[in-house]
């Protein structure tokens, strides 16, 4: 099984993305968890140009979601809404045939970013996502220096983002089956 890992956030200390690589290694086994490095490089979406030749970043991302089986999203939460860049990365995927019906799993990094999460529900919802309540987490990362390993071998993050981990990938199976 295959899922793609999207954060939502540019900064290179991002706890969005370090806890998507602790996923990524607490995942149960035979799931690979691969990181879409290329949300910098998405062109702003215009609907122009979505057609048969999307621009070559927007291709790519594309190509990636199509071959997964499931989508795992992090993100900050910037003046109570969704990160512009996710935000962007999911406006190419709404005319996309690669998209409706993915499964798609949330881990929120802050307690207090509540508003975004609202809101990137609810865009989900309208792009025909089969969001897997159940795997989605909230961890309380705010404020700590966090990496993907300290967040590994914490019991009170690892253990959720595990358990998390497998109910998703036993979500996938099920929409799979």
């Amino acid at each position: 099984m295959k899922i793609a890992a999207i954060s939502g956030s540019l900064r290179a200390g991002s706890s969005n993305t370090a806890v998507l690589r602790a996923a990524a290694r607490l995942a149960p086994d035979g799931v690979e968890v691969m990181q879409f490095e290329g949300i910098a490089g998405l062109p702003f979406f215009n609907p122009d140009l979505d057609d048969d030749n999307v621009p070559a970043p927007v291709g790519a991302m594309r190509e990636m979601i199509g071959s997964v089986d499931g989508l795992l999203i992090s993100s900050p939460e910037y003046a109570r809404g969704v990160a512009g860049v996710l935000k962007n990365a999911l406006d190419w995927l709404v005319g996309s045939h690669e998209f409706p019906d993915k499964p798609v799993a949330l881990i929120n990094t802050s307690p207090r970013a509540t508003h975004a999460l609202a809101a990137l529900r609810l865009t989900l919802e309208t792009m025909s996502a089969r969001l897997a309540t159940d795997a989605c987490l909230t961890l309380p990362l705010l404020g700590g220096a966090w990496d993907e390993h300290s967040i590994a071998a914490d019991p009170a993050l690892a253990e959720p983002l595990r358990v998390a981990m497998e109910r998703f990938a036993a979500f996938i199976s099920t929409v799979q089956a």
